[in-house]
């Protein structure tokens, strides 16, 4: 996951009541600066003074957006006509959060009028979430005691949530040669994507990646496998020569990664076997480099990788993932892919296994595969299915990892998700949904975030 988030705070208010009570934009900034504090464990909370008219808020808006905030919450320290607010909100390019809270948990007979005056930014909100509704601009709403747990909580959610569409929209995603033919479910509009969604999709050339992976150092190579001997259970019919070249591979893939900026990539089997230069696929790269925070998917499915990208920036230790098969014993579906595997989600009381895997997929020699299960409990699935143009729906699935025993001739990472729903209406809503075979799997429970960046992005939002 990335550092905290960013957030400015822009809290409104109005001329009017200076006269009525002297020294109320005072009483009501330090309101505001007790907020910002509650809230610094979610995220680092910018706030400059009150905006009390237009200027103030435009100035205000462009100084937190020019500060480089991930997003703006908006907090009405009393009642503020909402017209004014409009064309900056309309310019801002980070998401809006109206969080409909005021300074007093409870109305008391020891109230005046003053006190209502300091409360009564709900009348405010409203006004506010109208002008927003009429001009079309996406916000969230959170409604809480901003003292409580759970309004700390939701708003960590709506933070991450805004972080991860900032990085969307200056993120890059590399595309190693080119998509699986006749796989439909990963199709994409370039164009789409970056209108709705927001990262660049770039084609590189593997000659590239083959110049890179000759001018690699040996002394790294040999770090790297050093590195995986303390990190991982090697088997010990690994030839140390097949193992030095995924090194080799893996350090020429981060090398571009790092140099270009790239938020993570993908690649098709059949693109990196026909090309004829290549020795392995590059599974081993893949894990580690998701294991360290890039976003990855194969097949050339830049989808699912844009919601890797989004999914390690929100919650952290993202999981590339497909079903393979069905249990009806368990309630699960049994989760794995062809070796590329996030093993940070690996159970502690099991060793990461590498091993020299057969693998005919590509028509290359046997790429050494971490072999591993996740730890049992709460899990989040989350599906990008392309629908049409622009029009993109975000599938989530709520469940938990079993506890089960390794399956001993399944040579790649597997473990067992049991939907809430229960298997077979959690896949029927899924297939329903068009929702695609490839997806991201995040350990807990992290719903809220998912629904969050779709509102944040104008996505459909369903969750099984």
């Amino acid at each position: 996951m990335s550092g905290k988030p960013r957030i400015g705070l822009l809290g409104i208010m109005q001329e009017l009541y200076d006269n009525m009570i002297p020294g109320i934009t005072e009483h009501q900034a330090a309101y505001a600066r007790e907020v910002a504090g509650r809230l610094q464990d979610a995220a680092e909370v910018t706030f400059l003074r009150p905006a009390r008219n237009r200027q103030d808020v435009e100035a205000v808006t462009r100084e937190l957006t020019g500060a480089g905030v991930d997003g703006i919450a908006i907090v009405m320290l009393t009642y503020g006509p909402a017209m004014r607010t409009v064309r900056a909100l309309r310019e801002t390019p980070v998401p809006l959060l109206l969080a409909n809270i005021q300074p007093e948990r409870s109305v008391t007979a020891d109230w005046d009028m003053d006190s209502l005056t300091y409360n009564q930014g709900i009348h405010g909100a409203q006004d506010q979430a109208n002008a927003l509704v009429r001009a079309a601009i996406p916000f969230s709403v959170i409604t809480g005691d901003w003292r409580s747990e759970s309004f700390l909580r939701d708003f960590a959610d709506w933070a991450r949530a805004a972080q991860a569409a900032r990085r969307l929209r200056d993120a890059r995603i590399a595309l190693l040669g080119y998509p699986m033919n006749g796989m439909g479910d990963i199709l994409y509009d370039p164009p789409a994507l970056l209108r709705r969604i927001g990262p660049m999709i770039v084609s590189e050339d593997l000659g590239g990646v083959v110049a890179r992976a000759q001018a690699v150092a040996d002394a790294e190579v040999e770090q790297l496998v050093a590195s995986h001997h303390e990190r991982f259970a090697v088997a010990d019919d690994l030839p140390r020569e097949r193992h030095a070249y995924a090194a080799r591979l893996e350090l020429a893939i981060r090398g571009l990664l790092e140099e270009k900026g790239y938020a993570g990539f993908s690649f098709h089997f059949d693109s990196i076997g026909g090309d004829g230069r290549f020795r392995q696929l590059p599974l081993l790269a893949a894990s580690d480099l998701m294991a360290d925070g890039y976003a990855y998917a194969a097949e050339g499915d830049t989808n699912t990788a844009t919601l890797m990208c989004a999914a390690q920036t929100m919650i952290g230790e993202a999981h590339f993932s497909e079903m393979y098969a069905m249990d009806w014993e368990l309630g699960s579906l049994l989760i794995s892919h062809m070796g590329e595997g996030n093993w940070r989600i690996a159970r502690a009381d099991r060793p990461i296994r590498l091993i020299d895997r057969p693998l005919g997929i590509g028509g290359l020699e046997n790429p050494p595969t971490p072999v591993f299960s996740a730890r049992p409990g709460p899990a989040t699935t989350a599906a990008l299915a392309p629908v049409e143009g622009e029009y993109f729906r975000l599938v989530v699935g709520r469940g938990e990892v079993l506890d089960t025993p390794e399956l001993p001739r399944v040579q790649m990472h597997h473990f067992h998700f049991r939907p809430a729903a229960g298997m077979e209406a959690f896949m029927d809503a899924w297939l329903a949904l068009g929702a695609p075979h490839h997806f991201v799997t995040t350990l807990g429970e992290h719903a809220p975030r998912w629904r969050r960046l779709a509102e944040m992005l104008e996505l459909e939002y369903e969750e099984i």
